[in-house]
């Protein structure tokens, strides 16, 4: 039976070419489309969760609120980690990392260094922790030494074969010498050690052995027993407040108590978070590497299931208003002795077959667009063909989508009448069409919600571009690793001045696009009093920053250490800091400070500069020092004059190798930078106008079927309208506006679910666009305006056929 129902469907489907092909195309599309976005969603689920014993492992946080600021830190205190082992059963292992950016390394003897981007400290249990596995060298001593160094496959290899690393000595930033102990494979892209190529041990980091509990700089990860849950151990964590961390806030604040410091509106808090949960729900910052937001990986999912749907009504658009022309099929089979259980075998093996030519169709469009959608979503995804549970679940999936699709056309064209059909009557024994209209809503609800969120992700993108940041991003050129010069870093500068292409240039520790900083804490000289301590960021900076940035001073003046001496410990607070110690730009100069529990060193407010966004927009401007100090930067910014700046470059690049021959000259542009920070945003708006183009293109393809369908329905009608003196103009009219109504209501209902659901993602910014008016009237205009030329063509075909042939058989 099911080999005749497979014979006769391979009939049908050959005899109407045209109608196979937009089912299979509709289905392929919705099909890939999915595909695509489920090996993305895949991949952002399954971070972390290579590493040995992953669910047993766990991240300790710290939520802190000191000195006017409060803070959700992935990092900790140095000792946290060993007290929890030693006084928590309930903790199996732990491990620190201190990640430290860059760092210029060559071979032991070799003259050129190269720069490691991907560097942190880490303690010897890392291996243990995450059974991570050695390609060379031994795990129970790797990295138990002092000065000794882990490498990655690809960081190995740029030195000398990773054979023969193991032993050999290399030399960090041209003064540290380490000893390669080990070589391990590269750090999956897929976990929260991606693109980490050297690992130094913690033996020798001097601050890992302090026992400093208000310092947080320490990713520290614990493993917990079998069978121990993190709640088990919350309430000791708690604890360590009052047992460790005010003991040690006590040498500064003598007598002071957990109740005082609560009372005075600061707090610790710690806790923890699953390592697997890290990359898609922690939202803490500075993260150990780049983390994601589960409200992508919702959105991207109501995407996929929506090109999905979109899909399948498609479907039954199309073949519903094709039945028609099978009515008398079904009219004849039926007079023959076909039980409506056959006639629905009947069809739904027609759409698994479609279905399935659709499977194949699918495939081969994510093969081909898989290179463009990788470089969009920055991922490295390929489809595993050689996974047959990846085989089973496609199969599953696409047998699952064929009979959702098939099962209403199928039940729907089984009802038919014979005796009806059989008589010319068909036109109207054939329903259906509230169910038709409401599948029309759906669809073109989902495409407005779709073109809305496009539009607002855009415009929302525009406006962090466009806003008045506070600083100048333009034409700065930044040159990188300027500490490798070590006493040279003012030459270098004043070289660069004197090129005629260069306006100005500066020295600094950091800059103002985002980066990985952290704070330090200043009590007044007069009130030294954790109550009125202030937390700021802490930036060294030259006297010609402020000028280069574009920075605005508003009170007091520029550093000048030439004219006051005392500028080497002056500081220039902008606007947050003023306001959090509730002075005014006038009133704070001249303020002292202790810096950093220091009582023999003070610092002097001698200026107030405009606040400036040196964070993303998502969050609000926290207070800044900036502190005199070049000779510790490690970038040097120069504005640009407008001209050829290749060859600027080229000739900074000169002066660079006349200095430092042996350093490598690296660079780049700071509103690269700056757009580099919104590379997620800028990925989800892509991500968004495609697919909006792919539902779009679904649902017209819907309409398209239900138009015909109509237009088939009231061929009879239309052929007395003309013979009764309709123009073609007024009978395209009434055709049309059946739909037209259909998306109007589309519109209605689609556009505040829109506004919610866009309103919802703004959210997470502190500065951010109120969606305007014409982002609704627009998106409800590309909608009516896309349906209208959809449905105009059928309408426009049946106008203009001869009344006659419709009228012929009457």
């Amino acid at each position: 039976m099911f080999k005749n129902n497979l014979k006769i469907a391979w009939r049908s489907l050959k005899k109407q070419p045209f109608f196979t092909f937009l089912n299979i195309f509709g289905l392929a599309i919705g099909m890939a489309g999915g595909l695509l976005l489920s090996l993305y969603i895949y991949d952002e689920l399954s971070y972390d969760k290579m590493f040995a014993d992953a669910e047993r492992i766990y991240r300790v946080n710290a939520d802190v609120k000191f000195g006017g600021k409060e803070e959700q830190m992935a990092e900790v205190s140095a000792p946290m980690g060993e007290t929890m082992l030693r006084d928590f059963p309930e903790v199996e292992l732990a491990t620190r990392f201190r990640g430290i950016g860059s760092v210029f390394i060559k071979e032991e003897g070799v003259r050129s260094n190269v720069r490691e981007p991907g560097v942190t400290y880490a303690d010897s249990t890392f291996f243990k922790m995450l059974g991570v596995e050695l390609l060379y060298g031994d795990e129970f001593t790797a990295l138990k030494e002092p000065n000794t160094v882990v490498m990655s496959k690809t960081a190995a290899e740029k030195h000398f074969p990773i054979d023969q690393a193991v032993g050999k000595t290399v030399v960090l930033n041209d003064q540290d010498v380490y000893t390669v102990s080990g070589v391990i494979e590269d750090m999956p892209h897929n976990s929260f050690l991606q693109d980490r190529g050297l690992f130094l041990s913690m033996a020798g980091y001097e601050d890992s052995r302090a026992g400093d509990w208000g310092s947080h700089n320490f990713y520290t990860l614990v493993k917990l027993i079998p069978g121990a849950k993190p709640q088990d151990i919350q309430d000791k964590l708690q604890g360590m407040v009052g047992k460790y961390l005010i003991p040690y806030v006590q040498r500064y604040f003598p007598g002071i108590t957990e109740e005082q410091f609560i009372a005075s509106g600061n707090y610790m808090k710690y806790s923890t978070i699953a390592l697997t949960d890290i990359h898609l729900h922690s939202g803490r910052s500075p993260e150990f590497s780049p983390v994601s937001d589960i409200k992508n990986v919702y959105i991207l999912s109501a995407i996929a299931i929506i090109l999905l749907v979109l899909a399948s009504v498609n479907f039954m658009n199309l073949t519903t208003a094709h039945s028609l022309k099978r009515s008398k099929e079904v009219g004849i089979r039926k007079t023959l002795g076909s039980q409506r259980s056959s006639l629905i075998g009947q069809f739904l093996t027609e759409s698994g077959l479609i279905t399935f030519g659709a499977l194949l169709f699918a495939v081969l469009i994510a093969v081909i667009a898989m290179p463009f959608y990788n470089e969009i979503s920055g991922k490295e995804l390929s489809i595993p063909f050689g996974n047959p549970l990846f085989w089973i679940i496609l199969l599953v999936a696409s047998l699952a989508l064929g009979v959702l699709s098939g099962s209403y056309p199928a039940f729907f064209m089984s009802k038919f009448v014979a005796a009806k059909v059989l008589k010319g009557q068909g036109d109207n024994s054939i329903g259906g069409g509230r169910v038709r209209n409401i599948l029309v809503i759906l669809q073109f609800s989902i495409s407005v919600i779709l073109i809305m969120g496009t539009l607002v992700v855009s415009q929302q993108l525009r406006y962090i571009q466009g806003k008045d940041l506070g600083y100048a991003k333009d034409q700065v050129l930044v040159i990188r690793g300027v500490n490798g010069l070590e006493g040279n870093r003012t030459a270098f500068k004043n070289e660069v001045e004197q090129l005629s292409q260069t306006s100005t240039a500066t020295l600094s520790s950091y800059l103002p696009t985002p980066s990985s900083r952290s704070d330090s804490s200043f009590m007044r000289k007069e009130d030294r009093s954790q109550e009125k301590a202030i937390n700021m960021q802490q930036w060294r900076v030259d006297e010609d920053y402020i000028s280069t940035m574009g920075l605005t001073l508003i009170s007091g003046r520029n550093f000048d250490t030439a004219r006051y001496a005392s500028d080497s410990t002056g500081i220039i607070l902008n606007e947050k800091a003023v306001s959090i110690l509730g002075k005014t730009p006038e009133t704070v100069l001249g303020q002292q400070f202790v810096n950093d529990f220091d009582d023999e060193s003070l610092i002097t407010v001698i200026g107030v500069i405009k606040d400036f966004h040196f964070e993303s927009l998502r969050t609000q401007v926290e207070s800044l020092a900036l502190f005199y100090g070049g000779e510790f930067a490690s970038n040097l910014s120069v504005k640009l004059n407008e001209g050829d700046v290749t060859r600027t470059i080229a000739d900074i690049e000169n002066i660079w190798m006349d200095i430092a021959p042996t350093q490598p000259f690296e660079y780049y542009f700071m509103d690269d930078s700056f757009n580099t920070s919104y590379e997620a945003e800028q990925r989800l708006g892509q991500i968004f106008m495609i697919f909006t183009i792919l539902s779009i293109l679904i649902a017209c393809l819907g309409l398209f079927g239900l138009a015909a369908f109509n237009a088939q329905k009231r061929v009879k009608e239309i052929g007395v309208r003309k013979v009764l003196g309709a123009g073609v103009g007024q009978i395209v009219y009434r055709l049309s506006m059946d739909f037209l109504k259909l998306v109007g209501l589309s519109v209605i209902i689609a556009l505040p679910l829109g506004w919610y659901a866009m309103d919802r993602w703004l959210e997470d910014f502190s500065y951010r666009i109120d969606i305007p008016w014409w982002i609704f009237a627009l998106s409800a205009l590309l909608a009516v305006g896309v349906a209208l030329l959809t449905v105009s063509y059928q309408s426009i075909k049946a106008a203009i056929v001869n009344p006659v042939k419709s009228l012929r058989t009457e």
